[in-house]
């Protein structure tokens, strides 16, 4: 017999993984009420209350997806097209603009006097232009429903596996607007999206769908539900759409802990996953480096804090007489560039290769609760070479001396994310060698913030998969919305007699 969870007690005792207890909280049992959902997380043993409003919400969002998932079937190629054009025009109308830069201008107000970092937070120019572009890639990408795949061909009959619609993805992603207009690039491919934005991004994400998504849907007569924002500012309503075993793929970007929750959440409903949220990316300076490409690759890695800007660099003890005023020249240049002063983390016994002018400074860094003063120089332990440095205006980098490209790829393969690693080398061999033993999902011999995909594949991305929990399966660490469809297999019989 079942029975409807109505209500918690202190202390109650909730069975996960099999073979262990966790204890609800006085607080959780305080705010559970009748109509409320708690996800039993069984990896972690997390306990997440979803409060009965962001279910419904999350839940209604979803039903709709799913109604307009079946229409599109009907809609026409065309039709998908000109919706990707309608976004792309509201969103170059200088009216609808003005609207969007004073809700995120509010957003970011409210997000600073909290002490949340802005950086990916802030609409600028730059942002606009690459939102209009996105869209305009995917208006001029064409129809890739029932695209044959492959064809096998037998006497008298044959087999063709064509691309198809996947169903209604689930987006969850933090305070980047942009990324509103990346999520739309399902659609190309027949497919419905519903995505929820972190709480400090709501309001620009609330403009844009009134002013540009929605227009641009009814304007195309593509059906609303196709692409829907879930008006929630509660992380629960998140968790609610991800346990909606309705998903056909569930897709997460922001910070590396909140985003794996939200994986475990959607792999226990089923649903396949696509997470980005641990980044950060790994230079290495051969013994055979080249010093102004070394220079040009960390100065143009640092211009700003993504999940694809430099993050840890080695050098070999080799060079490191020469190529570490070169490193540290770069990194000045890059602060310089920006107005601030930067931030050095020095793996133990690095110190010897640096000059004491930068182990005794004092710098002043700009943190997301405001400006303080620290050590410019700090000593790292190896394990905090997985350290993901979130700085906002100050470039902050780890820095190992090691004794060959052995041990930066050992260290590589031990404390990264997996993720994106570059070699700098004019020896053409140890580069490949190196390239080829790097366990990382993008690879390269030059600056590490090629790393996105419509900079590198003119294709608007949902998100970048590191490799940090396994290899990813049949798919590269580039999710597009081209990327988004099932295979259906069609079978074509000439002949009519056929018999096994």
């Amino acid at each position: 017999m079942s029975a409807k969870l109505e209500r918690l007690q202190a202390g109650m005792a909730i069975p996960f993984g099999g073979d262990r207890l966790t204890h609800v909280s006085a607080a959780l049992a305080e705010r559970f009420a009748v109509g409320d959902k708690l996800i039993v997380l069984q990896e972690s043993g997390a306990l997440l209350h979803v409060p009965r409003a962001a279910h419904e919400v999350a839940t209604h969002a979803v039903t709709n997806a799913c109604l307009a998932f079946t229409t599109m079937a009907g809609v026409p190629a065309a039709a998908i097209t000109a919706f990707f054009e309608a976004f792309a025009a509201r969103l170059e109308d200088d009216d609808v603009w003005r609207r969007v830069a004073v809700a995120n201008a509010a957003d970011v107000e409210r997000a600073r006097a909290k002490g949340a970092s802005v950086t990916r937070l802030i609409v600028t120019a730059a942002m606009r232009a690459d939102m209009i572009a996105g869209l305009r890639a995917w208006r001029d990408a064409g129809d890739g429903r029932g695209r044959v795949l492959e064809r096998v061909g037998h006497e008298g009959w044959s087999v063709e596996l064509t691309a198809e619609p996947l169903g209604v993805v689930g987006f969850v992603f933090e305070g980047r607007p942009n990324v509103f207009a990346d999520a739309a690039g399902v659609l190309r491919g027949g497919n419905a999206v519903v995505f929820r934005i972190g709480s400090d991004a709501l309001g620009t994400a609330r403009v844009l769908a009134a002013e540009a998504l929605a227009p641009a849907l009814r304007d195309s007569g593509l059906p609303a539900g196709a692409a829907t924002l879930i008006d929630s500012p509660a992380h629960a309503a998140g968790w609610a759409l991800f346990a909606d075993s309705r998903l056909s793929l569930a897709v997460a970007r922001g910070s590396g802990r909140a985003v794996a929750q939200l994986g475990e959440v959607a792999r226990q409903a089923g649903t396949p996953v696509s997470l980005h949220g641990t980044g950060g990316a790994w230079l290495i300076a051969d013994r055979s480096a080249d010093a102004a490409r070394f220079e040009a690759a960390v100065e143009g890695s640092l211009d700003r804090k993504v999940c694809n800007t430099l993050n840890v660099c080695c050098i070999v003890e080799d060079r490191a007489a020469d190529l570490t005023p070169v490193f540290l020249r770069a990194l000045q240049a890059a602060g310089e560039r920006r107005g601030r002063g930067v931030k050095l983390h020095a793996l133990e016994g690095a110190r010897r290769w640096l000059p004491p002018a930068w182990t005794s400074a004092r710098t002043r860094v700009t943190r997301a609760d405001g400006a303080r003063e620290e050590a410019l120089v700090e000593v790292l332990a190896p394990a905090d070479l997985a350290v993901e440095w979130e700085w906002e205006e100050s470039p902050e980098v780890s820095l190992a001396y090691v004794q060959d490209l052995d041990e930066a790829i050992t260290l590589f393969n031990t404390w990264s994310p997996r993720f994106i690693a570059s070699v700098i080398a004019a020896d053409e061999a140890a580069k490949a060698q190196a390239l080829d033993r790097l366990d990382a999902a993008f690879v390269g011999d030059g600056f590490t913030r090629w790393v996105d995909g419509q900079y590198a594949l003119n294709r608007p991305e949902l998100g970048l998969s590191n490799w940090q929990a396994g290899r990813l399966y049949a798919r590269g660490g580039v999710l597009s919305g081209d990327g988004v469809f099932s295979v259906k297999t069609r079978m074509r019989q000439a002949t009519p007699t056929l018999r096994r």
